[in-house]
């Protein structure tokens, strides 16, 4: 009898359907994962409401797992043997362009589904393509010979190393893209799990000030924050959040914004451009903003204001998030909220999405 790998599909629009595939003939120069851990983000929420591919999706793109079988050029190639907890980024590169070179796989064209549409991208490839295992939402996925793989260090465990993802674009957008380090100032907008990750990377950078904004809703994530290292927290349906990034910085502003809302439309980057010291600041903008009338552009100009978006890690970055996992410095645990199994994928995505009464930082499903 064939054996067989049970995946979660999403077939249409907030549809998910439950299919067997057999498992697939690994070649010399691939391997399999027995997929652990799963984790879901705001994208894998949009992704699920409107699909840009229509045809069969395996979704999941924050996999951590064991390498259950190798062929002896990956093991070679890679480095890595069967038995090895990994870390598999979403983008299969193609090691040759300029990106790839520098560890920055998420610019790589055969990565960008947006504008290629044979890119190879774990929980964005179609499970029509051989070997159908394309995503995290399964039993197993598969590793071709030019997967990205990360050693999850010893006494990481796969639930925690399931936060890698969220942590590596901390690490990403605050100290690469926004140049935070020693002694910076910060404002962080919305204390979601890429807020919270900035926090602590914000921390560890040796930030002298950081800042948290969110909603009254947001209660208990904002204690988070200051758990997390967070010198100050502001309600914005409380209080007026610029009168009060002011009186904490006695009228300086700060050094840099990370716009962590996520398409909660213009007012957070009004709010980071008038937040921002006088001259020569950092604003990086997480989310999509379709259009944005009347931008302050003389304003960003008079201040030199350097915007920046937000898109992705390197490779770099993971290996920094995982070392910080393994430090035990903060209780990043606390970020894992709520877990599934494969069953219950459709409910887990929307748990993320803010159904119920569950106050959801970062999700995962545990096939």
């Amino acid at each position: 009898m064939t054996e067989t790998v049970l995946a979660a599909v999403r077939t249409g629009a907030s549809t998910t359907e439950y299919r067997e595939y057999p498992m697939p003939e690994i070649p010399d120069d691939g391997a399999l994962l027995r997929v652990e851990v799963a984790g879901i983000c705001g994208t894998d929420v949009k992704m699920y409401a409107k699909p840009v591919i229509t045809e069969p999706v395996i979704m999941g793109h924050e996999n951590v797992g064991v390498i259950e079988k190798a062929g002896r050029t990956f093991r070679e190639r890679q480095g890595f043997q069967e038995g090895d907890r990994v870390f598999i980024q979403h983008y299969v590169p193609c090691r040759r362009c300029e990106w790839c070179h520098l560890g920055q796989y998420q610019h790589c064209e055969w990565t960008d589904w947006r504008t290629n549409p044979d890119a190879r991208r774990y929980g964005y490839t179609s499970a029509e393509n051989q070997y159908h295992l394309w995503g995290g939402f399964a039993s197993h996925l598969y590793l071709p010979w030019n997967a990205v793989v990360h050693k999850v260090p010893d006494g990481v465990s796969a639930e925690l190393a399931g936060i890698v993802t969220p942590m590596s674009n901390g690490i990403e957008w605050a100290l690469f893209d926004a140049g935070v380090g020693y002694d910076s100032t910060v404002l962080i907008q919305g204390p979601g799990q890429q807020g919270l990750a900035q926090t602590v990377a914000c921390k560890q950078a040796g930030a002298s000030l950081i800042i948290v904004t969110g909603t009254t809703r947001d209660a208990a994530r904002l204690e988070l924050a200051k758990a997390l290292g967070a010198d100050h927290v502001i309600d914005v349906q409380a209080e007026d959040p610029l009168t009060r990034v002011r009186e904490i910085t006695g009228g300086k502003g700060v050094d840099v914004v990370l716009d962590c809302t996520a398409g909660a439309g213009t007012t957070p980057v009004l709010l980071g451009i008038e937040a921002l010291k006088r001259r020569a600041g950092t604003l990086v903008i997480q989310g999509e903003l379709a259009a944005f009338p009347d931008f302050p552009v003389k304003k960003v100009t008079e201040k030199a204001i350097t915007i920046k978006s937000a898109r992705g890690h390197s490779h770099r970055a993971v290996e920094l998030a995982l070392a910080q996992l393994a430090s035990g410095r903060f209780p990043l645990e606390r970020l894992t909220t709520h877990t599934f199994g494969l069953s219950d994928v459709d409910r887990a995505i929307r748990t993320v999405a803010g159904a119920g009464d569950e106050d959801a930082i970062h999700v995962s499903v545990l096939p």
